[in-house]
């Protein structure tokens, strides 16, 4: 095969693409590539019509699976016979669980709201499989991005085919009878049970990392020791993958070949084991990838005569097998980051790695081929890589491959043989974790090897393809020096090019971010001369027991507004406005301060300081900060750029609606009117100081609240464009009927109904846009 399959594979991703994504752009490409081979390759008749086959298979293939990637399901349905296909989740008082309904042959995530505590644990301790359920509930459909770059939980769903979520009335388990299990379903039994040993078992530190490494599962890991494993480049470790796959695989050999028995029966043995293993582990895309691909391999090794296989072959059989019965599984995030750091790797071993001999100067040169290959992905999904990772993975690697996997089995298999573990044993790891997690928390919060550079668009993406294929090549031709300084020069350009361009770009924004119910609006000015954020929106938190909390709450600040700033590369902000103290408009910015460099924090000029602004004001002094209050009177401008405090006055003491900063700024050709949540009392004051007061886009105060935009206001000030952040279904009744008919004479913008709005601007004119494009 010598690595055809390679090309193969390639073609066999261009159909997909071109079914999927633009027809014409893809066939295009296809052709060329198609005449690539043909003219490099030197491909014969025959391969060519194999290639076109190929394509025209996949194409079709993917083609139906689209076409009927769409639920058959009526809202109003509200009964449904369900066979339980995945482990529950219990996240605090909620209960997830994926269903298959047998009547409409259709996948469901199901939820259930718990009751109590007992209740909680023992359904944490239940086994769903193996029942026939009578459920009822109410069918709704998965919430939808409603920013740019945000995740599309409905699109996430949608790809693994949940097109429905079903909001259960009573207990999941109410009505069931009792069915024969099948031997997937007695796999994914075993795997329920055993990860349910180890959190009764171990302390939660090994619990956590063995269920992840042993079983698939990360549900008992500390969200924050997650993010940390994120922040450093090795969140990879805690996926099962080949690198977990092959140690298992390599210590289940040698031990068969020590105790006796024959090569022949161990590989016999392992190609059984190796799909129960898929299984038993989650059947993640990384598990799959690696365990097919090493299903490949030994079935090559094991009828070699017949079968003659390279790793390349098999990785690329292993690509083209999986997409073939899965097409949309190109879109997860952990399939593409598989298989480009598995493709990077191994097209490089017979051409790169060979040059580096030493143990360490290999790992070395394997992770900076790792994280070329994972670059453009890391960007597109995250906004941002870290420069520690290949620090961390030199590091945590060899800690993972002959500490942490070979340990947390042994302790498994100890404690399920004698029933209880050595305490030395048990103490020596626990220390081990503590003292890996540790450090690891605290290469994540070397913020200056973070680069943020946003969220790449298509040009850019494919420039990062084609500039990373250009390094590989003159890296695999060798490094002399016009090609090393070659090879540099094309590293600088790509950490650089988009964060340049980001600089350069002569385009401005104002753009309203959709917080739900609070407000944060963005405002850029073109040419990198000023970044500001006004308010941070926040999650308003109700004092509940402690049992019924998840264990990562929803947090505007770092799940909305952050990821929102990350993927338009803004890694700073010169002024961070918060407006006034409530909840739903700085809640976020402690956020914010953590993950954003903020130079210059603005606060209203008042007597009485809310708890949240003096802790913040607290973490903006360890910060190293700078607080500014301002009162009506002052101003600042920013070259084509003016903005005018208007309120309050100065050592405001009143309600801390009416102490809100009000600001009438001039940008990108038009007079803008934020004023937080200012009343109708502070909104008549000032239009009383000025009288010639001109808006063309008001933000409505306090999220279209009759307490604001007053008939006075509106009025006299006539904005052309009102826009209104407002969370959807909210209980307030917001926005109100009567703010709505006095600004029956403007454009009316609301984020519960149009996502967040957008004004981009070039110098002095530009337009607005809607993320949802639903404007009326």
């Amino acid at each position: 095969m010598n690595g055809k399959y390679f090309y193969y594979a390639i073609v066999a991703l261009l159909g997909v693409l071109t079914s999927i994504f633009n027809f014409l752009l893809f066939l295009l490409i296809s052709i060329v590539y198609l005449c690539l081979l043909f003219r490099y390759k030197k491909y014969s008749k025959l391969q060519l019509i194999i290639v076109i086959c190929l394509f025209i298979t996949f194409l079709f293939t993917s083609h139906a699976v689209v076409t009927n990637n769409k639920t058959t399901l009526s809202d109003s349905t509200t009964t449904f016979y369900v066979e339980y296909m995945e482990n529950t989740k219990v996240d605090g008082d909620l209960l997830q669980v994926t269903a298959f309904d047998i009547k409409h042959k259709e996948k469901l995530l199901i939820r259930y709201k718990i009751k109590s505590e007992s209740e909680k644990w023992s359904l944490k301790d239940t086994n769903f499989y193996g029942r026939l359920c009578q459920i009822k509930g109410k069918l709704s459909d998965p919430s939808i991005a409603k920013n740019p770059n945000a995740f599309n939980y409905r699109n996430y769903l949608a790809n693994k085919q949940i097109y429905k979520i079903v909001e259960l009335n009573g207990h999941p388990l109410q009505r069931c009878a009792v069915v024969k299990s099948t031997p997937i379903t007695m796999i994914k039994e075993w795997r329920f049970m055993g990860i349910n040993y180890l959190e009764k078992n171990f302390p939660t530190e090994i619990a956590a990392l063995s269920a992840a490494l042993i079983f698939g599962d990360r549900s008992m890991f500390d969200p924050e020791v997650l993010i940390d494993y994120q922040k450093t480049g090795i969140v990879h470790l805690l996926a099962i993958s080949g690198l977990h796959v092959s140690l298992l695989i390599g210590m289940v050999f040698y031990l068969g070949i020590r105790i006796g028995l024959t090569r022949q029966f161990m590989f016999n043995f392992l190609l059984i084991l190796l799909p129960i293993y898929a299984i038993l582990t989650g059947a993640s895309p990384s598990v799959i990838r690696a365990v097919l691909t090493l299903f490949l391999v030994l079935s090559a090794v094991r009828w070699k005569k017949q079968i003659r296989m390279s790793p390349v072959d098999a990785i690329s059989l292993t690509f083209m097998i999986y997409v073939f019965f899965t097409p949309l599984i190109i879109f997860d995030v952990g399939f593409q980051l598989s298989f480009s750091v598995s493709f990077a790797i191994i097209l490089s071993a017979s051409s790169i790695l060979p040059w580096y001999q030493r143990s360490i100067s290999s790992m070395i040169v394997i992770s900076i081929i790792a994280q070329l290959g994972a670059l453009p992905i890391l960007l597109y999904h995250f906004f941002e890589i870290s420069f520690i990772s290949i620090a961390a993975n030199l590091l945590y690697i060899p800690l993972f491959s002959f500490v942490f996997v070979p340990g947390l089995y042994f302790l498994y298999f100890i404690q399920l043989i004698f029933g209880a573990t050595p305490s030395f044993l048990i103490n020596l790891l626990m220390n081990i974790i503590i003292l890996a997690n540790g450090l690891i928390h605290r290469l994540a919060d070397i913020s200056t090897l973070q680069l943020i550079t946003g969220r790449p668009n298509l040009i850019n993406f494919f420039l990062y393809l084609l500039i990373i294929l250009a390094i590989f090549i003159l890296w695999e031709a060798g490094l002399q020096k016009k090609r090393k300084q070659m090879a540099m020069l094309l590293a600088i350009v790509l950490f650089t090019f988009q964060n340049v361009w980001n600089w350069v770009n002569p385009f401005g924004e104002v753009t309203m971010i959709d917080v739900g119910q609070g407000d944060s609006i963005l405002i850029h000015h073109p040419f990198g001369e000023g970044t500001y954020l006004i308010d941070t929106g926040g999650t308003i938190v109700f004092e509940e027991d402690e049992w019924k909390k998840p264990a990562k709450p929803f947090e505007v600040g770092r799940d909305v507004v952050v990821p929102f700033l990350k993927g338009k590369g803004i890694k700073q902000l010169d002024k961070l406005i918060l407006t006034h103290g409530d909840a739903d408009h700085i809640g976020g910015a402690l956020a914010v301060l953590e993950e954003i460099k903020v130079k210059q924090i603005i606060l209203p000029s008042v007597i009485e300081l809310s708890p949240s602004v003096q802790r913040i004001i607290k973490e903006a002094q360890e910060r190293r900060v700078q607080v500014v209050v301002v009162a009506e009177g002052s101003q600042w401008e920013n070259k084509n750029s003016a903005f005018y405090v208007l309120s309050p006055e100065k050592n405001y003491q009143g309600d801390t609606n009416g102490g809100s900063i009000a600001l009438l700024a001039y940008i990108g050709g038009l007079n803008w009117f934020f004023g937080g949540d200012l009343d109708q009392e502070g909104e008549e004051r000032i239009v009383r100081k000025y009288p010639d007061l001109n808006i063309d886009v008001l933000k409505a105060g306090h999220h279209g609240s009759k307490t604001s935009s007053g008939e006075m206001f509106i009025n006299k000030i006539t904005p052309a464009i009102a826009w209104i952040s407002v969370g959807e279904r909210n209980r307030y009744g917001h926005p109100h009927s009567e703010v709505l008919e006095r600004l029956s004479n403007s454009a009316v913008y609301r984020t519960d109904q149009h996502g967040a709005i957008t004004y981009r601007f070039y110098q002095n004119t530009g337009t607005f846009s809607s993320f949802l494009h639903t404007i009326k």
